[in-house]
């Protein structure tokens, strides 16, 4: 799908869409308590209705409801059937760990874009603790079941993800455990949302001040009813959206959340954003950027969108610790360079950093490369231009489905080659 969006003001109010991050994480957490858990406010998306379908196909009950997912968990076995992860790197690797704790044979598939993620580190440590696994392409097995506890290393730079799977069965080995890592990690607030997750189904996971060591011992998960709060990471294109094209108020938000992303509100006021804040959401009105230096390795998935509003911004702009944002959804720094050259924005690229020159984006196509951040984040270019055509629009549906219909209920002048 092709998506226009032409210069456009905006004025109006949205409600975030819910946290992608912990819809999944709730869910996996229901479906390892013995009883009924209730997941409040969940976000309906490809990710996430990937996630439930494994979880059926591994033995719990969930039952869609209006404004909620009820959950009957407990009794995970492993299946013959094939899961399939889609482009869910969460449930891909959550679930792989899940499995490893289950006796049998376990088949996971990943989507093409997902086969191209890493996964092997977090296999090898399932390895080290008693699991046995093969991956060929996009498939891999896993036979597990009889876990061990003990002290099992772990590289600092190791996702953020990898680190939330292990802790998610860790209380599940039935002995002592304890991860170490070489370093302080980085994308820490997901790990500290896995650590929330976790405390609110009933488990505890003792952790060291700088997050380099986690402690366990054996524990039950409990049922639970859980309310998921709106997604800042999804927030963050509305707000830049009204920062770059009128006045946008985001509803839904909890100021207090574990969620890294939040961060969003800090990095525009930053750039000289107009932002209002009050109990319950967030106001940014068009302003005139400036250039900063930030360090985005806590907040990696905010990446384009700062990135489209330094494009728009005076002066230049480093951003550094860019480096993992190469094994998303796209090697978003590449993406983001071909889609700011393409529009006439100079940039520079070093192992760690991108420098954009801000300036004034032109009107252009903007390939996507079926990465929804890429997508959501160009758009609010198109806000600014003559037009901006999206080709793989759809792929906003992996996090934020209805993106294209909130700019347009805001003012944003948006076409479809569907319509």
């Amino acid at each position: 799908m092709r998506c226009t969006i032409k210069a456009s003001r905006l004025k109006g109010r949205a409600t975030a869409p819910s946290s992608k991050s912990y819809t999944i994480r709730a869910l996996l957490a229901g479906a390892l308590a013995d009883g009924n858990s209730y997941v409040s406010n969940p976000l309906y998306s490809d990710d996430t209705w990937a996630a439930i379908e494994i979880l059926r196909n591994l033995g719990a009950t969930t039952t869609i409801g209006e404004s909620g997912i009820s959950i009957k968990g407990g009794s995970l076995h492993a299946t013959p059937a094939t899961l399939d992860c889609r482009d869910s790197a969460a449930t891909l690797r959550f679930i792989s760990a899940i499995c490893a704790t289950l006796p049998g044979v376990s088949a996971l598939k990943a989507g093409t874009s997902l086969a191209q993620r890493p996964i092997l580190p977090l296999l090898e440590i399932l390895g080290k603790m008693g699991a046995s696994f093969t991956c060929k392409d996009n498939l891999i097995v896993i036979n597990g079941g009889g876990l061990r506890g003990g002290i099992f290393k772990i590289k600092g730079d190791a996702s953020s993800q990898f680190i939330s799977a292990l802790l998610l069965i860790a209380p599940l080995i039935g002995e002592d455990i304890t991860y170490q890592l070489d370093a302080a990690p980085r994308s820490r607030p997901y790990i500290e949302m896995t650590i929330d997750t976790m405390y609110k189904y009933g488990v505890q996971i003792n952790t060291s001040p700088d997050y380099t060591v986690f402690k366990t011992t054996a524990q039950q998960y409990r049922p639970a009813t859980f309310t998921v709060e709106g997604d800042w990471s999804s927030a963050s294109y509305l707000l830049a959206a009204g920062a770059i094209a009128g006045e946008v108020t985001v509803e839904g938000l909890n100021l207090l959340s574990l969620q890294g992303d939040k961060i969003i509100v800090s990095i525009l006021q930053k750039m000289g954003a107009a932002i209002l804040p009050d109990s319950s959401s967030i106001t940014t009105g068009l302003s005139q950027l400036h250039s900063i230096n930030f360090d985005m390795s806590q907040c990696i998935d905010l990446l384009p969108t700062v990135a489209v509003c330094l494009a728009t911004a005076e002066g230049t702009s480093c951003l550094s610790g860019i480096s993992r944002a190469r094994l998303k959804e796209s090697d978003r720094v590449h993406a983001i360079r071909e889609g700011l050259f393409c529009m006439g924005i100079k940039t520079e690229e070093a192992e760690d950093k991108l420098i954009i020159h801000g300036g004034e984006p032109k009107e252009a196509i903007i390939d996507s490369f079926g990465d929804h951040r890429i997508a959501m984040a160009f758009a609010l270019l198109g806000l600014k231009t003559g037009g901006v055509t999206i080709t793989g629009a759809e792929c906003v549906s992996k996090t934020f489905p209805s993106f294209w219909l909130a700019l347009k209920t805001l003012g944003g002048k948006i076409k479809t080659d569907d319509e």
